[in-house]
């Protein structure tokens, strides 16, 4: 009965921890995206840095006070890695299966341009691929986040340089910069104190029902992770501009490993759980390369409901055959 009573505390706390995070990091971007506007800072630069940062921000803070709390010695090195490599696989994942499905069935045909597939997709694949490179040992040393921060760095210039200038920031400037500047720094403060109280409650759940926490990260904090992602899905299908949603979903599939992985080995170095490198890294890779070789060679680079309706099937795959293989990992 007390071990019960512990439990549905646990939850009811991470149930609020992970409603502000989600809440206070949309608060955040909002604040920011009109702060950007009044400076008239470049769309493009406000859609590299605002939005696909932005958008990834649970994941990346997630990872920072992961790893501060790794290194100082207040969190569980093994349990605390596998919890934030697990949420941050199970965000990209969702978000490169199951919502890029939704647009694709919410939007009805979706033709990707040229440029797109260039400088944003390709570049996605490579980031899957360095971080299976740098995970494959089962750890991520310090010198493996320099790389794969090093690898953003590259991608952003590179993004920088040729990305096309009509990117479209659908976001009115600030009306009242001391305002909206203080809802961007309370909103950050939330998102940090709200993912240092899920790490806690994530790791008293790992040690108390024998749970992986990798596949702990999956369901909780990856699904939490990915609602930005889903309101940005939402809201493009509704005002039928599809950039928006593709530079979204695309871009934190680059942020989340090279960032996200890059900030957190760099700061404490990680531990990589097997179910990572066996599943969730290959099942990335080959869904990704699979689609592209469809979009190169087999629908002329359009996309369908019925594909899309196959890309969110794929989504629960991957986490009934994770649950499957690798139970309690």
């Amino acid at each position: 009965m007390v071990l019960t009573s512990t439990l549905l505390s646990q939850f009811a706390v991470g149930a609020v921890a992970l409603y502000t995070l989600i809440t206070a990091a949309e608060r955040a971007i909002d604040a920011f995206l009109s702060l950007a506007r009044y400076y008239q800072v470049p769309d493009v630069l406000i859609g590299m840095t605002v939005i696909a940062i932005g958008t990834s921000l649970p994941e990346i803070t997630a990872h920072l006070i992961a790893s501060i709390g790794i290194l100082s010695g207040a969190l569980d090195y093994q349990v605390t890695s596998a919890v934030v490599i697990g949420g941050n696989m199970g965000s990209s994942t969702l978000q490169q299966t199951l919502l890029f499905g939704l647009f694709i069935v919410g939007f009805g045909q979706l033709q990707l341009s040229q440029s797109i597939i260039r400088d944003s997709y390709l570049p996605m694949l490579l980031a899957f691929a360095l971080t299976f490179v740098v995970a494959v040992d089962g750890s991520i040393s310090r010198f493996d986040g320099i790389v794969l921060l090093v690898a953003y760095g590259a991608y952003t210039y590179y993004h920088y340089r040729h990305r096309r200038r009509d990117y479209a920031v659908p976001e009115t400037a600030s009306v009242n910069v001391r305002r909206d500047a203080l809802i961007g720094g309370v909103a950050l403060l939330l998102v940090v104190l709200a993912a240092t109280l899920l790490l806690a409650v994530a790791e008293v759940v790992v040690d108390t029902l024998a749970l992986g926490g990798s596949i702990v990260g999956v369901i909780t904090l990856g699904v939490a992770a990915a609602l930005p992602e889903l309101s940005t899905v939402m809201d493009a299908i509704r005002r039928r501009a599809p950039d928006i949603a593709l530079g979204t979903l695309i871009g934190s599939n680059i942020v989340n490993p090279l960032i996200g992985l890059g900030l957190g080995g760099t700061i404490s170095t990680y531990f990589v759980p097997f179910p990572v490198i066996a599943w969730d890294l290959p099942f990335k890779l080959a869904v990704g390369v699979g689609l592209y070789a469809y979009i190169r060679y087999g629908s002329n680079r359009t996309l369908s409901r019925r594909e899309g309706g196959y890309l969110m099937i794929l989504y629960f795959v991957f986490v009934v055959t994770r649950l499957l293989l690798f139970p309690g990992q």
